[in-house]
C-alpha cells in the first residue's frame, strides 16, 4: 500500500484500524461501507468546511469554497484584503475589514451612492439648477446624473464582486448583495455588519455569551460545563467523579464539598484524617485518653472503674447494700410438672449470635475474677455441669459474691428466643411462697444458647449435629449478716450452695420439657424448641429485637427496642438504649429528679435530661448538682468532677466566677494569640509544635493535625496548615495520574516527588494537564519536570513553574518519562493533577498533528473538554483499549462533545485514514 507505509497487521494481528477507534468516537466518521442512499453532510453539520466557507452538497459528497471576502480551498479560508488591489475602487481611503472593506472619504466629501466615489455636498445645489440641452430639450444637469449613475449602477458580479461585501447575484435589475449568517445587510445594500447575537437575549446562552466575527460563543460559569447544544449549561456533578471526597461527597450548583465521619476530620479540601481527640483537653478525659482509628476512649487507673459518662473515674467496689437482687428464678410445681420462670425486669442485653445463637444478660457483673476461689464442690449433674466459685470473706467483710455456671447438653433442639404462648393468665411475677417450689434472686445473669456444630457427614461433606446447648452464669450475694453463732460463713456459703443445686436441677427438668421461659421487660419468651416448627407464612417472623423492612430483617435502632409486635418502637420517656437490636430501654439514672426530661427515644444516658450542666458536677452526674468552685471549670454535662485551672485543686490560677465552663474562664497571667497555647506550669504561651495547631484565643492545647498530616511549621492556626506530604498517583501501563502532595490544598513545603512512567513496548505516552498551580513569586523554586531520565541533560517533554489555568495536551518526547516535583520553603499553592494514558506507537503522527493544533485549546468549550474528568477517563479508556470503542453508541459519543470540537477531529482523522481509502 502507498501513502506512508504503514504496518497494516497491528499488535498481535489486529487491524491497524481498531487503534483509531478512539477517535473515531468522536470525530462521527465509520469504517463500514458507506450506506447506498446520498448523506447531504451540509444539512446534517457533518461537514468539515471551514466557518468561513460554503458547504455545497454532492452526490456521495460535499465541496467546500470561500465566502466572498475570503480565500482558500474550503477547508482554511483568510480574509482578502481588497484594500491591496486597486485601492479596493475607492476613491480616497479603503478600509479593510473582515471578509469585506469600506470606503472613506475625505472630511467635507461623502460617499455617493456607488460607495466608492466621493462627492461635494454643493453639488446637490447646482445639479438642481444648472440646465443642459440635449437634443434640443432642456434638461438639468442632476437629470444627467442621475442617467449616468443608472448605466454605472448595472454593475455585474463579476467586476468586483458587485461592490458586495460578500455574496453577489445577476438580477434584471443589477446586482444583489445578500450576507451569511450572523451578518446583517446594511442601507447600502452592500455592506454587511457584524450581528451582536449576545445583545438580544444573551444569544440564548445560559450563562456567558461572547460575540465573534459572524457568531458568538457560548460559555459557562465554573462548575458547570456546556450541553453539547452549545448554549446550555448543566451543574457538574464532581460527586459523580472517581476520588473527589474520601468519605461523602455532597453536591451543589457549580460547588460540591467533603464531608467526613465521626471522628475524622476534613483537611486538603477533599481528604479525612483520624482526629486525635486526646489532644483536644485530654479528650476530656479524667485520667488517661486513648486515641483509636476514628474514636477514642476514657480509661481508668488500677483500682477505679469507668463511669456511665464514659469519662469519669470512680473507686472500684461494691458497697453494702447495692447488691440487691435484680434478676429473679421462680418454679412452681402444678399436676406434678415443674416451670420456671427467670424474671429480668430491666438491665437487659441482647446479643443475637450466628446459626440460631443468642446470649441475653441480666444485671451488672461483679467482675471479681481475679478474687474468686474454686469451690470444693465440682461435680456433674446428670446431663449438665456446674461449677461454682465465692470470692474470700477478707476482701469484702459485708458481702460475699457466689458466682455458679451450668451448661445443658441436650441431644437435639434448636435455639430460638421467641414469644411464649402461654395460657393468659401466664406466671404472677410474685408467687405465694407455698406454692413455689424454687424461689432465688441473682444480681447478674448470663444465660447462652447455641445450636449444634458441624461435624463431616456423608461424602466428606460437613453436616450439622441437632445437639444444642444452654450455658447460665449466676452470681449472687451472701451478706454476712446471716452468720450467727451457729452457722459461720462457711456455713452460709454451704446453704446457698444447696439451694443453687436444688434450682439447678428443678432447671434442669424444666428445660427438658420446654417448661422453662424468659421474662424479659414484662414480656415472656421460650429460650428453644426440641423439634422446630417451621411457619406456614411465606417469610419467616424476623428474630427477637427486629422488624421487617422492605423484605429484610433488620435491628432496632439506639433510642428503640422490640416491643414485641415485630416493630421497633422510641424508648419511652425516662428511658434509653445506647445499642442495636434490643428488647428493652434502660431506665435512666436518678429520675426521680429529672426535671427537664426529653422526649422519648434516648439513645444514651446523656440524653435523658437531668444531667448536670455545663460548670457544674455532682457524685452521679446526675441533679441535684453543686457549680464548679473558683480555680475549676467543665466544659461538659453530667460529669462527676471539674477541671483544676492550673493543673492541681489549689494551683495559682482562679476563675472569674464559680461555675466555669471553659479554660478561658481561668483568669491566666497573660493571654495567649492563635498558634498558641498557656502552658499552667510556666504561666507562659508556647508555640504550637509541628504537626499541631490553635486557631482560637487563650486555650491551653494544640490540636494534633488530622492522619498522618503534619504542618510545615510550628505555630500554625488553621487545620488547612495539616498537609499530608505523600506523593499521590496511580501509574498503570496504560491509564494512570500522577499529583502533588495533598492535592487539591497547597502542597508541603520542602518536598520532593518522583514519578517513573514507562509504558509496555511500542506503545507512547499522552499526557494532559488539565491546570497547574505553581506560584510564579517564588522564581521558579516550586517546578514541574518531565524528561527521558534523571539526568539534566536528557530530552525534556515539559518543565513549568508557573500557574496555567488553561489546559494543554501533549506527546512524550521519550519512549518514557521520569518526572520530578520540587518545592521550597516558600509560597505554597494548590499543585495539579495530571492524567496520562499510553497509546499505539503507530499514530504518534496523528495524536500530535492533534494536540498541536491552536484550535483544539482556541475555544473555550475546547478547554473545558481537557478539564472534564469523565470525557478525559472515556477518551483515555477508549484510546488505550480500543475494544472499549463498542461500549459507547453514536448517540452516546455526539452527546458527549461539542460539533466543533468533533469538526476538529474529523478532519484529522481523514486526513490520516485517506492513504487506506
Amino acid at each position: 500500500m502507498g501513502g506512508r507505509g504503514r504496518d497494516c497487521s497491528g499488535p498481535a494481528g489486529a487491524p491497524p484500524l481498531l487503534l483509531l477507534l478512539p477517535l473515531l468516537l468522536v470525530s462521527g466518521l465509520s469504517l463500514s461501507p458507506p450506506p447506498p442512499e446520498d448523506v447531504d453532510e451540509c444539512a446534517r453539520g457533518i461537514d468539515d468546511c471551514h466557518t468561513d466557507a460554503i458547504c455545497q452538497n454532492t452526490p456521495k459528497s460535499y465541496e467546500c469554497s470561500c465566502k466572498p471576502g475570503y480565500q482558500g480551498e474550503g477547508k482554511h479560508c483568510e480574509d482578502v484584503d481588497e484594500c491591496l488591489f486597486s485601492n479596493g475602487g475607492c476613491q480616497h481611503t479603503c478600509v479593510n475589514t473582515v471578509g469585506s472593506y469600506e470606503c472613506q472619504c475625505k472630511e467635507g466629501l461623502f460617499l455617493s451612492d456607488n460607495q466608492h466615489t466621493c462627492i461635494h455636498r454643493a453639488e446637490e445645489k447646482e445639479e438642481s439648477t444648472l440646465q443642459l440641452m440635449e437634443n434640443n430639450v432642456p434638461s438639468s444637469v442632476a437629470e444627467v446624473d442621475k442617467r449616468v449613475k443608472r448605466r454605472l449602477l448595472m454593475e455585474t458580479c463579476a467586476v468586483n464582486n458587485g461592490g458586495c461585501d460578500r455574496t453577489c447575484k445577476d438580477t434584471s435589475t443589477g446586482v444583489h448583495c445578500s450576507c451569511p449568517v450572523g451578518f446583517t445587510l446594511q442601507f447600502d445594500g452592500k455592506t454587511c455588519k457584524d450581528i451582536d447575537e449576545c445583545q438580544t437575549g444573551n444569544g440564548g446562552c445560559d450563562h456567558f455569551c461572547r460575540n465573534t466575527v459572524g457568531s458568538f460563543d457560548c460559555s459557562c460559569k465554573k462548575g458547570f460545563k456546556l450541553l453539547t447544544d452549545e448554549k446550555s449549561c448543566q451543574d457538574i456533578d464532581e460527586c459523580s467523579f472517581e476520588r473527589t471526597c474520601d468519605h461523602t461527597c455532597i453536591n451543589h450548583p457549580g460547588t460540591f464539598e467533603c464531608a467526613c465521619n465521626k471522628g475524622y476530620t476534613l483537611y486538603g479540601f477533599t481528604h479525612c484524617g483520624d482526629t486525635n481527640e486526646c489532644s483536644i483537653s485530654n479528650g476530656g478525659c479524667q485520667q488517661t485518653c486513648v486515641n483509636t482509628m476514628g474514636s477514642y476512649e476514657c480509661q481508668c487507673l488500677a483500682g477505679h472503674q469507668l463511669h456511665w459518662n464514659k469519662k469519669d473515674c470512680m473507686v472500684k467496689g461494691f458497697q453494702p447494700g447495692n447488691m440487691s437482687p435484680k434478676v429473679f428464678m421462680s418454679c412452681t410445681k402444678s399436676g406434678g410438672v415443674d416451670n420456671c420462670f427467670l424474671n429480668c425486669p430491666s438491665d437487659v442485653h441482647l446479643s443475637p449470635g450466628y446459626q440460631d445463637a443468642y446470649s441475653v444478660t441480666c444485671g451488672a457483673s461483679s467482675h471479681l475474677r481475679s478474687r474468686l476461689h474454686k469451690s470444693n464442690d465440682s461435680a456433674l449433674l446428670g446431663n449438665y455441669q456446674s461449677r461454682t466459685f465465692y470470692n474470700s470473706a477478707q476482701y469484702f467483710p459485708d458481702v460475699t459474691i457466689v458466682r455458679t455456671n451450668v451448661t445443658f447438653r441436650l441431644n437435639e433442639g434448636k435455639c430460638s428466643l421467641r414469644k411464649a404462648e402461654l395460657l393468659p393468665e401466664g406466671l404472677p411475677s410474685t408467687i405465694p411462697e407455698k406454692y413455689s417450689s424454687v424461689k432465688e434472686g441473682f444480681h447478674y445473669v448470663n444465660l447462652t444458647c447455641g445450636s449444634g456444630k458441624q461435624v463431616p457427614g456423608a461424602f466428606g461433606r460437613p453436616t450439622m449435629t441437632k445437639e444444642m446447648f444452654i450455658s447460665v452464669d449466676f452470681e449472687l450475694e451472701a451478706n454476712q449478716q446471716e452468720v450467727t453463732a451457729s452457722c459461720d460463713l462457711s456455713c452460709v456459703l454451704k446453704k446457698t450452695e444447696k439451694r443453687l443445686r436444688k434450682a439447678i436441677r428443678t432447671l434442669r427438668k424444666t428445660v427438658h420439657r420446654e417448661q422453662f421461659h424468659l421474662r424479659l421487660s414484662g414480656m415472656d419468651f421460650e429460650v428453644a424448641k426440641k423439634s422446630p416448627r417451621t411457619s406456614g407464612h411465606p417469610t419467616e417472623p424476623c428474630g427477637l429485637g427486629q422488624e421487617r423492612r422492605k423484605d429484610k430483617c433488620v435491628p432496632c435502632g439506639v433510642g428503640t427496642y422490640d416491643g414485641g409486635q415485630g416493630r421497633c418502637i422510641l424508648c419511652p420517656n425516662g428511658t434509653y438504649q445506647d445499642e442495636e437490636g434490643q428488647i428493652t430501654c434502660e431506665p435512666c439514672p436518678n429520675t426521680e429528679n429529672m426535671g427537664d426530661q426529653k422526649a422519648a427515644g434516648a439513645r444514651n444516658v446523656s440524653e435523658c435530661g437531668g444531667q448536670c450542666l455545663p460548670g457544674e458536677y455532682s457524685p452521679n452526674g446526675f441533679s441535684p448538682c453543686q457549680p464548679c468552685p473558683l480555680g475549676t471549670y467543665q466544659p461538659e454535662g453530667g460529669r462527676t468532677s471539674c477541671f483544676p485551672c492550673a493543673g492541681s485543686w489549689r494551683g495559682e490560677l482562679t476563675t472569674k466566677h464559680p461555675g466555669a465552663t471553659t479554660f478561658q474562664d481561668c483568669e491566666a497571667k497573660v493571654q495567649c494569640s492563635p498558634g498558641h497555647f498557656y502552658n499552667t506550669t510556666t504561666h507562659r504561651c508556647i508555640r504550637c509544635s509541628a504537626g499541631t495547631y490553635q486557631p482560637e484565643f487563650g486555650k491551653n492545647y494544640c490540636v494534633s493535625c488530622p492522619g498522618n498530616t503534619t504542618t510545615d511549621f510550628d505555630g500554625s492556626t488553621n487545620v488547612t496548615q495539616c498537609k499530608n506530604r505523600h506523593c499521590g498517583g496511580e501509574l498503570g501501563e496504560f491509564t494512570g495520574y500522577i499529583e502533588s502532595p495533598n492535592y487539591p490544598g497547597n502542597y508541603p513545603a520542602n518536598t520532593e516527588c518522583t514519578w517513573t512512567i514507562n509504558p509496555p513496548p511500542k506503545r507512547r505516552i499522552l499526557i494532559v494537564v488539565p491546570e497547574i498551580f505553581l506560584p510564579i513569586e517564588d522564581e521558579c523554586g516550586d517546578y514541574l519536570v518531565m524528561r527521558k531520565t534523571s539526568s539534566s541533560n536528557s530530552v525534556t517533554t515539559y518543565e513549568t513553574c508557573q500557574t496555567y489555568e488553561r489546559p494543554i495536551a501533549f506527546t512524550s518526547r521519550s519512549k518514557k518519562l521520569w518526572i520530578q516535583f520540587k518545592s521550597n520553603e516558600g509560597n505554597s499553592a494548590r499543585g495539579f493533577q495530571v492524567p496520562y494514558v499510553t497509546y499505539d506507537e503507530d499514530y504518534q503522527e496523528l495524536i500530535e498533528d492533534i494536540v498541536r493544533d491552536g484550535r483544539l485549546y482556541a475555544s473555550e468549550n475546547h478547554q473545558e473538554i481537557l478539564k472534564d474528568k469523565k470525557l478525559i477517563k472515556a477518551l483515555f479508556d477508549v484510546l488505550a483499549h480500543p475494544q472499549n470503542y463498542f461500549k459507547y453508541t453514536a448517540q452516546e459519543s455526539r452527546e458527549m462533545f461539542p460539533r466543533s470540537f468533533i469538526r476538529l477531529l474529523r478532519s484529522k482523522v481523514s486526513r490520516f485514514l485517506r492513504p487506506y481509502k
